[in-house]
């Protein structure tokens, strides 16, 4: 599928997995010549990729200095993790209606993945599993501009767990979320729209939870 992608969605790939895996760091300037030469490829893709990435408020392009990783506050995390939360539930409520037992079914497949790679300590597994956990519905949401404003939101908070310090309390947190999974498989199939969410506005995405992230 990559060999179909335009140079400057390679690029774009690029710089995300980079800022993914901790390699590119908030308030850290990007060298679009390291890119150009690491790639192989000319300015003009680069460019467009980081005019892109600064468009969906990954990147900040700085006066004499250039585009740099966004930080947020602690502040702005909580406000990004409150509208998700509103976001995702609605989506996950519109979705409802239209989930079969198979939907269900897969869902669970890959809360049962999820508790694989917890407990073998796979955080990009995790990383990979808990996104096609939520992809499942948001595929079925028939609001397309909801879910490309969430998708798009989401995206600040796209680093990885692999570097993020002990790994025993790592562990921990992510079962507790995969804990929070298990509980939206059954709202979905108790057909609990409202509590559904509720559920994931206040507990799936509170807002306490950004704080614990490295921003």
């Amino acid at each position: 599928m990559n060999n179909f992608l335009s140079l400057k969605d390679h690029v774009y790939n690029y710089i995300v997995d980079q800022i993914n895996n901790g390699t590119l760091i908030a308030g850290k300037k990007i060298s679009e010549r390291d890119i150009c030469e690491g790639l192989k490829v000319s300015r003009t893709p680069v460019r467009e990729a980081l005019i892109q990435l600064s468009s969906e408020g990954l990147l900040e392009n700085v006066p004499r200095k250039g585009f740099v990783i966004k930080k947020l506050t602690t502040d702005e995390a909580k406000e990004t993790y409150f509208i998700i939360g509103a976001l995702d539930g609605l989506a996950a409520s519109l979705a409802t209606p239209y989930l079969t037992n198979k939907h269900m079914q897969e869902m669970e497949f890959y809360i049962q993945s999820i508790d694989l790679a917890i407990q073998t300590g796979n955080f990009q597994m995790y990383d990979k599993m808990q996104e096609a956990f939520h992809g499942v519905y948001l595929s079925l949401c028939p609001n397309k501009s909801l879910v490309s404003m969430l998708l798009q939101l989401q995206k600040k908070f796209m680093k990885t767990f692999d570097h993020l310090g002990d790994p025993e309390v790592t562990k921990t947190k992510l079962t507790q979320t995969n804990n929070e999974h298990r509980k939206m498989v059954e709202l979905f199939k108790n057909g609990e729209t409202a509590e559904l969410e509720r559920y994931m506005k206040d507990i799936h995405w509170n807002t306490e939870k950004a704080s614990l992230l490295p921003l």
